[in-house]
């Protein structure tokens, strides 16, 4: 399938799962903060289209996408929020609203949304992949380039088990999309009160020996801490609070990214 010409999107970084509930819109989000952190001119595309969750988590859920007119075309103009253009289909319908498509109602729609907004020239647009190894994943696929992947996970057999079937996806030599690495959400949890300390809830290692397995690295390891399920509640990724703990992984994993894609 021929791939997509479209000005400005830069490098193209999936951030995928295998499974839901792993963190990977929280991990997108707060990337694309990170990577604009480091100067980098980045934008975020929610294609969950099913379960759109990015407007919550920057506080954007009753936010309208704006249409400008230029050259006589119609585009879409992302939103920008904390210095990165942000794109999702929870700016088209009612959050409340069930969407009952079929796959290929679903991959147009997010094809109509890649062609017609006008992205501004960033160096790196991120990807919210739904979870799931579907016609979304392999829309974008075929119709873009992809610089590269990353898989989300958190230490349970069961979310390695995806995770294992989304690197598979990727690896195939007829998609043979990168796979920069892989990041272990909820890896442990850091007690406010005792910063120094950690639990490791739902097993330890996991993310580790998944990356030996495929083979790829372990980029990072998101702790839990209670702030990150406030702050995307609250429309504020966390990133943004200046934990000290959650900004450093985020930034050693964004700058990893750019080192990869230089």
């Amino acid at each position: 399938m021929e791939k997509l010409n479209i000005d400005g999107l830069g490098k193209v970084i999936l951030v995928a799962s295998g499974k839901g509930g792993v963190g990977k819109s929280t991990v997108a989000a707060n990337l694309a903060l990170s990577l604009s952190a480091q100067g980098k001119k980045t934008a975020l595309l929610d294609a969950d289209i099913f379960g759109p969750s990015v407007p919550v988590m920057f506080g954007l859920e009753n936010t309208a996408a704006q249409i400008i007119e230029r050259e006589g075309k119609q585009l879409i103009r992302p939103v920008n929020k904390f210095g990165i253009d942000i794109l999702s289909i929870g700016f088209f319908v009612n959050g409340k609203d069930a969407l009952i498509w079929r796959g290929p109602m679903a991959s147009n729609t997010l094809t109509q949304l890649l062609e017609t907004t006008d992205w501004q020239e960033n160096e790196f647009l991120v990807i919210d992949l739904p979870p799931g190894t579907s016609d979304i994943q392999l829309t974008i696929i075929q119709k873009l380039h992809i610089a590269g992947s990353l898989l989300v996970t958190t230490p349970q057999n069961v979310a390695l088990a995806d995770v294992r079937k989304a690197a598979n996806m990727f690896l195939k030599e007829d998609i043979n999309v990168p796979v920069f690495g892989v990041i272990e959400n909820m890896s442990y949890f850091v007690p406010a009160s005792h910063p120094d300390e950690k639990y490791f809830l739902f097993g330890e290692g996991g993310g580790n020996a998944i990356a030996k397995e495929l083979g790829i690295e372990l980029l990072g390891q998101i702790p839990i801490v209670k702030d990150i399920c406030d702050a995307g509640d609250l429309g504020k990724p966390e990133y943004l609070n200046q934990n000290e703990i959650v900004k450093s992984v985020f930034d050693k994993i964004s700058l990893q990214i750019i080192n990869q894609c230089n």
